[in-house]
């Protein structure tokens, strides 16, 4: 069995998307299609019923994802074992990363591990703090970085940098450089989705000065930053994101900062882990790597 094949099947049963598995494999989806049309024919079966832009994976489908994560994982450790003999660091670090931490951090990031060891390739899956935490319970990620902690005594989680949670407006919209928390609940917000450790800990520093999400009027609610600030720059509303995600919009003035009389809202992100999962040599020193590279942020 091509381990080509295999890397594309658990691409798209993941997501359950021929044009999700293009786009995280930079694949076109007529070479998507092709692989998996070879896996069937080889093994006589099918795998993925097609219902219109839906597919759902067959039983075969549902008993080969297990054997085919076994088989990529051993895969990838023998590039590992081989290249310890002379002293080489190489592999590939699948990890997934929550929007702000996977957009504004992780590049940097890698590049500095590169420069290190450039053996190493890397794929990095951004999604929500919630499913990222969800994919390391389920084991398809041995490491994740993540805003927001879940209740979860399965998932060792490790502070890695504080972040800065700012107000932001269009300059248009607040004149203003600082409102009370009444004022606040009183004008339009845009919030990221449920699953955003944006949101999460927005409501959670609310919570606690006794606001919750039925107090504020909410303008809209949007899945991604970018979309989020696109909203606040076109005067849809106010929203609370990482300064991280605005620095250039900040230092080119599209977005202007607003103070919260009386509040100042920081949050961690974690490095992820599964408590019963061991780590492979080549993520156990890009986890130290990252652990380094944090303190000169």
């Amino acid at each position: 069995m091509d381990i080509h094949h295999l890397r594309v099947f658990v691409s798209v049963f993941k997501n359950r998307s021929f044009s999700k598995a293009s786009e995280g494999l930079y694949l076109s989806q007529p070479t998507i299609s092709d692989h998996i049309k070879a896996m069937e024919a080889e093994m006589n079966c099918r795998l993925f019923d097609r219902l219109g832009r839906t597919i759902i994976p067959t039983r075969e489908a549902e008993v080969l994802y297990n054997y085919a994560m076994d088989i990529i994982e051993k895969t990838n450790n023998i590039k590992e074992v081989i290249c310890q003999f002379k002293n080489e660091i190489a592999g590939e670090l699948i990890i997934g990363a929550s929007t702000i931490p996977g957009t504004y951090l992780m590049p940097s990031i890698i590049a500095s591990f590169q420069k290190k060891y450039p053996s190493v390739s890397f794929q990095i899956l951004v999604s929500d703090s919630r499913e990222t935490a969800e994919r390391v319970l389920k084991n398809e990620l041995l490491l994740g970085i993540v805003g927001a902690k879940l209740n979860n005594e399965k998932i060792t989680y490790i502070p890695f940098m504080e972040d800065a949670l700012i107000l932001v407006s269009a300059p248009s919209l607040m004149k203003s450089h600082i409102i009370t928390l009444k004022e606040l609940i009183k004008i339009p917000m845009i919030l990221r989705e449920e699953g955003s450790g944006t949101r999460r800990e927005t409501e959670k520093i609310l919570e606690g000065k006794g606001v919750t999400i039925e107090d504020i009027k909410i303008a809209g609610i949007f899945g991604s930053t970018d979309a989020v600030k696109q909203a606040v720059k076109a005067g849809l509303g106010i929203s609370i994101l990482s300064r991280l995600s605005v620095t250039d919009e900040l230092k080119f003035k599209t977005i202007k900062e607003i103070k919260i009389n009386g509040i100042e809202m920081k949050r961690k992100f974690y490095i992820i882990t599964h408590r019963k999962r061991t780590l492979p040599t080549v993520y156990k020193i890009f986890l130290e790597h990252i652990k380094a590279e944090s303190k000169g942020i």
